[in-house]
């Protein structure tokens, strides 16, 4: 199974072929270089950094461009053949496609792939691949090449004149070799070996671990088994029985046990994906009353497997049950149960897209659902294929966050969007809010994170210069959800303590005397010569960042997309070739 891809084209001209790659690669994104583009999916202002982020997220890209801009903007993050994605050049016009990096992630599949739809042949170069139309390196999904060291050698053996032989699972389909052009051969001197048990491993045997052991586990009694004993006790029944950790598709449970930390952590260590089963569904595959049944995991590993599959192992105690069954065929974990849903909370920063962390641009890039506030939304970039929007008014901030929750409770990857930092005056505590208050069972199954953004506090001390560069404070000035007495003793508070001050949601169309009564109270403990900074529209079209003195400032060129920064006694504005800077420096005395 090919990563997730990004067709990145440089000029308008380019999109049409963009589109066309696209539709021979499931899931793919056309980023469009911003001002030059459009009917993109997503826009970019940077290439090298862009392409960068993809690389580094695992993410395969194909660039409408010379091959020659794809690897010098690469080469200072390349370093492991083994773990890089899939990269291609595409030429302008359609006539040529070139595999350039991730031979090991299925590049070339990917390039005859793309080629097919252009009608072109691909550039393939892999001498392997050409001779034998098989990648051995590069193994179909459901299965792992357990000594990829060897393949170099082996390959060459090959391509010397040498004879292979195949052994293994006799009940798999093995199509993707037999079916290749490798010289196989009964007596071989080399060896092909398919097995779902462990082996010794040689160079002159290439071995291939297939995804058709399933582990049913169970929890009996929650918190009566450390997280690491259940880990060992996994570990442990795969060593007793000879069977390879690289053969295990996935670890299957009860829906009612998605949460158990034990379970989660057997996935993750295995690097599986956890799938939840409902008890109704292993009823309708067992075609029993498994009520009557000692041990649920030898069910859950049934179901997992299939009707031709066979219980190999397992271990119980009072705690816990885990089974290992054998299916006759790959297993796709991802057509059995459903996932774990999840749900991050993310802030995209203030707007450029420049300034969203590396971790939030991969979450919205595998998140199935983005939901937020329309103008956040637009923030986070068009919508890749597949990906469903879910927008509401930005007062509805309760109802958004039980919305999310019933999303991820289904099993899907939702991420909830705000701009700037979620964690203030924003998402993530509505998110928490409505947890605590909400005792909806199916929630407590969902995996919660939260991804920092860069605050618009942040951004504007960094555009003006350092004016957090000491103590200071935040404020929120709308009165919704706070009455306006506690709003006025804490500017008291601040202004008398001397901090820096950052007021949010400092003004709208219908609410402007706020900030006036601020600075009212703010001009009893500070000089009127006071610096304060105006940041408006920070990283978006529109952006200003002004200064003036806490006296003379108007209310009228503040708005809700205005950050206000008020500082304190000691905030100095320097004054510079590029116009001025404010700091407060670091040292503070008395007087």
């Amino acid at each position: 199974m090919l990563p997730p891809a990004a067709i990145i084209v440089l000029n308008q001209n380019s999109v049409a072929l963009g589109r066309q790659i696209a539709s021979a690669l499931p899931s793919a994104t056309v980023y469009g270089l911003l001002k030059r583009t459009t009917g993109v999916d997503r826009s970019f202002d940077d290439f090298g950094d862009t392409l960068r982020d993809l690389f580094a997220s695992g993410t395969s890209i194909v660039g409408v461009c010379a091959a020659g801009i794809l690897i010098r903007s690469l080469a200072p993050i390349i370093s492991d053949k083994r773990q890089e994605p899939p990269v291609l050049a595409v030429a302008e016009d359609g006539s040529a496609v070139v595999p350039l990096l991730g031979g090991l992630q299925g590049v070339n599949d990917m390039a005859r792939l793309i080629a097919a739809v252009l009608k072109v042949p691909p550039a393939i170069t892999t001498t392997g691949d050409i001779r034998f139309r098989t990648a051995l390196l590069a193994p179909p999904k459901g299965y792992y090449l357990a000594n990829p060291e060897a393949a170099k050698g082996f390959i060459s053996d090959l391509l010397a004149g040498a004879k292979v032989k195949l052994e293994g699972n006799a009940l798999l389909n093995l199509n993707w070799l037999v079916n290749s052009k490798l010289p196989f051969d009964a007596n071989g001197d080399l060896e092909i070996r398919v097995t779902e048990y462990k082996t010794d491993y040689t160079p002159e045997c290439l071995v291939y671990h297939p995804a058709t052991l399933a582990i049913g586990a169970s929890v009996n009694r929650v918190n009566d088994i450390e997280v690491e004993d259940a880990v060992v006790l996994v570990k442990e029944l795969l060593v007793n029985a000879g069977l390879s950790e690289k053969s295990v598709a996935g670890v299957f449970a009860l829906n009612k046990d998605a949460a158990q930390t034990v379970i989660n952590q057997i996935a993750r260590v295995l690097d599986v994906p956890l799938r939840l089963l409902e008890l109704q569904s292993i009823q309708m595959c067992q075609g029993e009353d498994i009520e009557s049944q000692a041990k649920m995991a030898d069910l859950l590993a049934l179901t997992a497997t299939g009707s031709s599959g066979k219980l190999l192992t397992q271990v119980s105690n009072d705690s816990i049950e885990i089974s290992i069954a054998l299916s006759s065929s790959i297993i796709d974990a991802d057509a059995i149960g459903r996932a774990r849903g999840k749900l991050f909370i993310v802030g995209t920063g203030p707007g450029a897209s420049g300034w969203m962390s590396p971790e939030v641009k991969r979450i919205l890039n595998e998140a199935t659902d983005l939901v937020g506030y329309s103008f956040y939304l637009d923030l986070a970039g068009a919508l890749r294929p597949g990906q469903r929007r879910h927008e509401s008014d930005n007062r509805e901030e309760l109802a958004r966050a039980k919305m999310a929750l019933d999303l991820a409770a289904e099993g899907r990857n939702v991420a909830v969007v705000s701009s700037g930092d979620p964690g203030i005056y924003a998402m993530a505590a509505a998110i928490f809010e409505v947890l605590e208050s909400n005792a909806v069972p199916e929630w407590q199954h969902v995996q919660v994170q939260v991804a920092p953004g860069i605050s618009a506090l942040q951004a504007a001390a960094a555009k003006i210069g350092a004016p957090i560069g000491h103590d200071f404070c935040v404020i929120s000035l709308s009165d919704i959800l706070k009455p306006w007495s506690i709003i006025e003793s804490r500017i008291i508070a601040a202004a008398s303590s001397d901090m820096v001050i950052a007021f949010y949601n400092p003004a709208s169309k219908q609410r402007t005397w706020q900030l006036a009564s601020a600075r009212d109270i703010l001009l009893k403990y500070r000089l009127p010569e006071t610096p304060v900074v105006l940041a408006r529209n920070l990283g978006r079209v529109g952006e200003s960042v002004l200064v003036r003195s806490l006296g003379d400032f108007s209310v009228s060129e503040v708005d809700m997309r205005t950050l206000v920064l008020v500082g304190s006694s000691k905030t100095r504005v320097v004054k510079h070739s590029e116009g001025v800077w404010v700091y407060t420096p670091r040292e503070y005395t008395e007087g």
